[in-house]
């Protein structure tokens, strides 16, 4: 006798809903609109005779019915995605998709790629840098760059390099607010992260210099960030190895002596309990050796708030 399944496109959008507790969310990482999802979702409570959803003015609420639901539709879409990644002979199985956030990506990712390709010329890739937690597999990523302090649910996780601070600003800049051969703090600028409140404060206490903020200029992204201070508006927090070309290229130069280390770092993040595929551990490998050229010793330790860890996720 036939399984008898409700519609299977509806499973992908109630998964979806559920996840983001709402319609319009779920929409935009379907690529659907919110309306065809309420739709969808809409005939797969008709098909199943009970409701899944409470409407609220917030967004949806899962109902009981809905929340004894979910773990079945979540489980069986996990084994058929895991399923279709695995198919012996699949002409995909050398594409990996990585997910990474945007600054690890644009600073540290991409300029070192040429390596890889040049060493792997047969593995094809594609960088996803959407600002989204990743659920293995349903979200398609073999593996995952993330920032934080290395736990993440239902995942593996693996030290690249902690981020190490340190004052950086354009040569001309650093040279008209040095007297005496040494920084004159109260004529700085400071460039600001938006998204991170703590981090000068963090680098002022464990670096034991006395620096009062006055004038500062902010910004939302660290891409940003670092551009304003390699244009000379100001003096930037550098976050190393992330900023470590422009140090290289002199369009940025260091302006006070040791790094300061954060507890938070950059982390790979694969699914726990999942054979990793041949290809995704060729790049994992090759990803760790390559920082293990771009990180130091001897630096000071600094703590940011996990309220600015978590906030730095989106940069």
């Amino acid at each position: 006798m036939p399984l008898r399944l409700p519609p299977l496109p509806s499973l992908r959008q109630f998964e979806a809903a559920a996840r983001h507790k709402s319609f319009t969310r779920a929409a935009e990482e379907l690529g659907q609109t919110a309306s065809a999802v309420s739709h969808a979702i809409d005939s797969l409570e008709t098909w199943l005779g009970a409701s899944l959803f409470s409407r609220t003015a917030r967004g949806v609420v899962l109902t009981s019915a809905g929340q004894y639901f979910l773990p079945y539709v979540s489980e069986g879409l996990s084994t058929i995605a895991l399923g279709t990644r695995r198919l012996p002979g699949r002409r995909t199985e050398r594409h990996l998709v990585i997910s990474a956030t945007s600054t690890f990506a644009q600073r540290f990712l991409i300029p070192k790629l040429p390596l890889f390709r040049k060493r792997h010329p047969g593995i094809r890739l594609t960088i996803d840098t959407a600002n989204r937690q990743m659920l293995f597999p349903l979200d398609g990523a073999d593996m995952s760059v993330r920032y934080g302090a290395g736990v993440w649910p239902d995942a593996r996780s693996e030290l690249l390099f902690r981020e190490r601070l340190i004052p950086v600003a354009s040569p001309e800049y650093l040279a008209s607010v040095t007297k005496g051969g040494s920084v004159d703090w109260s004529a700085v600028t400071f460039l600001r992260l938006t998204s991170v409140e703590h981090d000068w404060n963090a680098w002022i206490d464990a670096s034991g210099t006395r620096v009062t903020i006055g004038d500062e200029l902010c910004f939302d992204t660290v891409h940003l960030v670092c551009e304003a201070a390699a244009m000379g508006l100001g003096m930037a927090l550098g976050r190393l190895p992330i900023v470590s070309s422009e140090l290289d290229s002199g369009r940025l130069k260091a302006a006070a002596g040791q790094p300061v280390e954060t507890d938070a770092g950059y982390w790979v993040v694969s699914p726990l309990g999942q054979e990793m595929r041949t290809a995704a551990r060729v790049f994992r490998e090759w990803l760790l050796e390559e920082v293990r050229d771009d990180t130091g010793a001897g630096t000071r330790r600094a703590s940011l708030p996990t309220s600015d860890a978590r906030a730095y996720l989106k940069t």
